[in-house]
């Protein structure tokens, strides 16, 4: 399913972590060489642009800081990031460029593109969220099966296997989401699509789409 590979999704000129997606087809076979991909990136980070705290964790100084946020290593803040207040970084996370986590957001497992916003309530864990992706207050990635069997990506009446137990969300490049949406496991969102406040979004939504409901997605024009 040639809609499903990292080039129709991602611009890997726009993360720090484009090695880490070498020799994979689909984005979601990067989520097992995330933690691995940080520390070797840390050790090529200059020490003139970066601060490592700790072991693992390396911040951009011009990225911005809450000293109320909570951030677990290993992990890279990009350069002119915002970590804002309360926000809870558990490990595992690259957050691109100009990136905005927020308050009372979760990262776990994950890399945020470049420019990406999480700014409110959000949390997005074993995900990939595209350039500019944005998430709206309260959206959040449900990451396990409620039967904890592994997920699947479905397009129409294809799926694929992913191997994965824990797998949320693909966002692709400028992908708004609306406020207090779910995107189940496995979800995958083609470039420059929205996807309605309210919504519970399951399997694939093709680029340049706007999600009303299941059954109900249009095409832009």
């Amino acid at each position: 399913m040639e809609q499903l590979n990292i080039n129709r999704l991602l611009d890997l000129e726009q993360t720090i972590a484009a090695d880490i997606f070498e020799g994979c087809t689909y984005p979601w076979e990067v989520l097992n060489r995330i933690k691995d991909g940080i520390l070797q990136i840390g050790k090529t980070l200059s020490s003139e642009e970066y601060n490592k705290m700790g072991d693992d964790i390396w911040i951009a100084k011009s990225a911005k800081v809450a000293p109320t946020a909570s951030i677990n290593g290993p992990a890279i803040i990009g350069k002119d990031a915002e970590i804002r207040h309360c926000a809870f970084i558990r490990g595992s996370a690259i957050v691109g460029e100009g990136a905005v986590v927020g308050n009372s957001t979760e990262l776990k497992n994950v890399i945020l593109f470049n420019k990406v916003q999480v700014p409110h309530y959000n949390y997005v864990g074993d995900s990939i969220l595209g350039y500019k992706a944005h998430m709206g207050a309260g959206s959040i990635t449900s990451n396990v099966k409620s039967d904890k069997t592994l997920v699947k990506v479905r397009s129409g009446e294809e799926s694929l296997e992913t191997g994965l137990k824990k797998f949320g969300a693909i966002l692709g490049d400028n992908v708004e989401v609306g406020c207090n949406s779910v995107l189940n496991p496995g979800t995958v969102v083609g470039r420059n699509s929205n996807i309605y406040p309210l919504s519970m979004v399951r399997g694939y939504v093709p680029e340049k789409s706007i999600y009303k409901k299941a059954g109900e997605i249009c095409g832009k024009y």
